[in-house]
């Protein structure tokens, strides 16, 4: 692909593809495979994002909210679509655009139940979450009883699948931890289907979870960030590729003597004459403050350039006083040589944050 001319967030459905694959090798033949798209598929660009995944074959989708969900409806979407936390007001939405909630408690599911019943629906497929040690959401073991019974009462709805979520399943540390969550599943699946007399699918693996616990994939898997890319261990990132790439250029070139200052608050103060480049790319655009003050770096030409001074909302700033360049030249702020994971480490924080935090102002450019 040519030079950009602008601040874009290039996209490698090649890449996808590749890791899709990968993760998809290690399941067991039948084993279903939910592409988890939320927040705009992870900063990617959910609509296209999602319909080159139906196209590989994905059985399912996974969104926060409805809105999300609508959106991949109307882009054309036509596989099955869970919504993980869906709000009560949203109720008409799920039914109008054929998605299909998780219910987490006895609130939630006796009220999309209600909904269902004043549409005259039968059997619409729903998705409960049990609690097996996140805290977050989700029945407890002890309500699966009551949440049979009730199923039994109000035909409207019928559970599709029974999930939960691991906690810690990339940290080897927490071994133990994760495989009581499994067994705590496994005891809850069984009581189900002892007391309602038919099976759900089950799923309980997150990307981690695919790689460390194949005695858990179950009936289906669900993967979000190793699609894009990273495996949250070096092990594992080495076999997956990096979807996205932010990329930018520089704007103007400006030299700073001793003494002299760059930016908001005078960030920046040159010990030395300095070169900086001035980017069309700042904190409104998902490359927040803690990137700056030279923590963080980026490349241009392949050679390194550290942030300087404070990010601006539209802006930042770089040294690039030992590298050979110009106005109009591109910048890799994440990318292939320099994944998003090493740029969040040096802030502190992890890849799902930064490339979530992408905004949707930035030009997304889809390379197939």
């Amino acid at each position: 692909m040519s030079k950009v001319t602008e601040t874009v967030f290039e996209v490698d459905l090649n890449a996808l593809r590749h890791n899709f694959e990968y993760l998809r090798s290690k399941l067991q033949p039948g084993t279903k495979f939910l592409a988890v798209v939320k927040a705009y598929a992870y900063g990617h660009g959910a609509p296209t994002t999602a319909l080159f995944l139906e196209e590989l074959g994905v059985d399912y989708f996974a969104v926060a909210y409805t809105g999300e969900g609508i959106e991949l409806r109307e882009a054309g979407v036509q596989a099955p679509v869970i919504v993980l936390h869906p709000q009560p007001t949203h109720f008409e939405d799920i039914l109008r655009y054929k998605l299909e909630p998780s219910l987490y408690s006895k609130g939630v599911l006796q009220r999309f139940a209600s909904v269902a019943e004043i549409r005259g629906l039968h059997e619409y497929p729903v998705h409960l979450k049990f609690n097996t040690g996140l805290n977050r959401l989700g029945f407890d073991s002890g309500d699966v009883e009551k949440v049979v019974a009730f199923i039994k009462q109000h035909t409207a709805v019928k559970p599709v699948s029974l999930f939960s979520h691991l906690a810690a399943s990339e940290d080897p540390k927490e071994l133990d931890f994760s495989r009581s969550q499994i067994s705590d599943f496994k005891q809850i699946a069984e009581r189900f289907e002892s007391l309602a007399g038919f099976r759900p699918l089950l799923h309980q693996c997150n990307t981690s979870g695919i790689l460390c616990y194949p005695e858990a994939h179950f009936d289906m898997v669900r993967s979000g960030i190793g699609l894009y890319g990273y495996g949250n261990s070096p092990e594992y990132s080495t076999q997956l590729q990096p979807v996205g790439s932010l990329k930018s250029v520089i704007s103007q070139l400006h030299r700073l003597e001793k003494g002299q200052s760059l930016g908001y608050n005078r960030g920046f103060i040159a010990e030395k004459t300095t070169v900086t480049a001035t980017l069309p790319i700042g904190h409104a655009d998902g490359i927040g403050r803690q990137y700056g003050k030279g923590k963080s770096s980026v490349l241009v030409n392949g050679q390194v350039a550290p942030i300087l001074g404070n990010v601006c909302m539209d802006m930042l700033m770089i040294d690039v006083t030992d590298i050979d360049c110009r106005e109009g030249d591109e910048v890799i702020i994440f990318g292939k040589n320099h994944s998003a994971e090493e740029l969040a480490a040096s802030a502190g924080t992890i890849s799902y944050e930064l490339i979530t935090a992408i905004s949707r102002r930035v030009k997304r450019v889809y390379k197939r």
